[in-house]
């Protein structure tokens, strides 16, 4: 009868996991998304992390229902991953993929350069295309609230361009498969730590070098903290916040740290733990890699619970996250 029944509310691609999932890694990844699943069902809210290149691998294509489904209440992303699903999203056709990317010689890489491509692994990013498109568009965003003296977040800018249409005239793909857009339009709070390190970041500080903007238009990673602080508060009551993490560095790092920051630091009581929490990275575990720690670790920094349910699974994110949005959104 439960398998019956799992039949019923689940779709082919859940029901290929549920039966072909059960050892090793693919039993992690299991383990996973049952847990995000009850979570969700026990009325717990989700952060998901995005580090490295997710929205050039073209995740919002399971990411973006995620959103309009309610899976995910909160995000945390490095600044390439908030430009980039914008950039899928305007400039799609003039990508150019090189599945050969092992074999590149200097001189072939330099050739890419030369013709305005940017390689990530095997995509290559049109500069002209993607970059110089968004630039016009979000310099003029910025410099309105620079002349006016407010003050946003990076993702509060391009929530602004995007809902404002102006991008709509370039979509080269269907709009259901940006993250962003999903994103923009349910509002859903998200933290950028270092959006400096981006295409986006660059161009911001060139323009404050040449004076033609100021540096405090842009909400810095201090107030982010400080924000995050609020959201944590708020999506925490009840059974608690999750944090799903799609790879590692400064997208995970930031925000996990904001338990410990409110208990040990501002000496508030009450503070929860997070509730959930999941790591899909191939980060070797030694040699002082965090990215690659194992959850555990993470008890002793006062950021888990030693009840928290943890997962690991030590395998490629371009494939182990869409699995596991696919079992959460039933398909």
């Amino acid at each position: 009868m439960p398998q019956n029944n799992f039949k019923m509310n689940k779709g082919p691609v859940s029901q290929f996991i549920e039966h072909n999932y059960r050892h090793f890694n693919a039993a992690a990844l299991m383990d996973a998304a049952k847990g995000y699943v009850t979570h969700l069902d026990e009325g717990g809210k989700m952060l998901v992390s995005l580090a490295g290149a997710m929205s050039t691998a073209e995740l919002g294509i399971s990411f973006a229902e995620m959103i309009r489904q309610g899976k995910v209440d909160i995000i945390s992303c490095t600044g390439a991953n908030l430009e980039e699903d914008i950039m899928n999203l305007v400039a799609h056709s003039h990508y150019k993929r090189v599945p050969h990317y092992r074999h590149l010689t200097p001189q072939e890489e330099w050739d890419l350069l030369e013709n305005h491509y940017n390689r990530v692994t095997d995509t290559c990013i049109p500069e002209e295309e993607a970059f110089r498109r968004l630039q016009q568009h979000i310099y003029k965003i910025w410099k309105d609230a620079d002349d006016k003296g407010e003050r946003y977040f990076p993702h509060e800018y391009m929530y602004k361009m995007l809902l404002s249409g102006v991008l709509e005239q370039y979509y080269e793909i269907d709009p259901k498969n940006s993250w962003m857009l999903a994103a923009a339009e349910k509002n859903i709070p998200i933290v950028v730590p270092g959006w400096e390190d981006s295409t986006m970041g660059n161009i911001f500080a060139s323009y404050v070098i040449k004076g033609d903007l100021k540096a405090s238009t842009m909400k810095s990673g201090i107030e982010y903290m400080q924000q995050l602080t609020e959201w944590y508060r708020e999506l925490s009551v009840g059974r608690g916040l999750g944090f799903f993490q799609i790879g590692g560095g400064i997208a995970g790092d930031f925000p996990i740290c904001v338990v410990p920051m409110m208990y040990q630091d501002l000496e508030w009581k009450d503070v929860p733990f997070w509730s959930y929490f999941c790591q899909i990275s191939d980060s070797t575990t030694s040699y002082g890699s965090y990215s690659g720690a194992v959850p555990n670790e993470k008890i002793t920094w006062g950021k888990l619970d030693i009840h928290t349910p943890k997962f690991i699974v030590e395998s490629d994110a371009t494939i182990v996250a869409p699995l596991i949005f696919a079992w959460v959104l039933g398909l």
